[in-house]
């Protein structure tokens, strides 16, 4: 099903919050745009549930010296109160070095009037060490 414009709007709105947030380190910034049951389900690594988990990750996440997250919507589709969007993403350092680049799937949720991200999964599109 088609997304309204309503709807792209406000997902692309939170997605510039994200990067906002992310940027000036603010971990509790971006775990506030996730549902209270919100997972990340990153790659190498366990699920991480809840808001204060995610924050802990994403904190962490920022402090191996990834200074910036570039999120670009690739395709979006409604679903009564969820949505799914496809993207893909850029990490990058100090003077804006890519460190990492891919591909991601969020799973929207409407909770409290509010569209944020209910699960979160990505994985790298860059070869692993000796294999590029």
């Amino acid at each position: 099903m088609a997304i309204s414009n309503e709807i792209r709007g406000i997902i692309e709105n939170t997605n510039e919050r994200f990067m906002a947030a992310f940027k000036k380190g603010d971990a509790p910034g971006v775990a506030s745009l996730y549902t209270a049951e919100g997972q990340l389900l990153p790659p190498n690594s366990d699920v991480v549930t809840g808001r204060a988990s995610i924050e802990e990750r994403w904190k962490s996440v920022m402090g191996m010296g990834i200074k910036d997250a570039k999120l670009e919507s690739v395709e979006l589709d409604a679903l009564g109160d969820t949505a799914v969007e496809v993207g893909r993403y850029t990490l990058s350092g100090e003077g804006g070095q890519v460190l990492d680049t891919g591909k991601y799937v969020v799973i929207w949720k409407k909770e409290d009037n509010a569209w944020r991200y209910h699960r979160d999964i990505w994985n790298s599109s860059m070869p692993l060490p000796g294999q590029g």
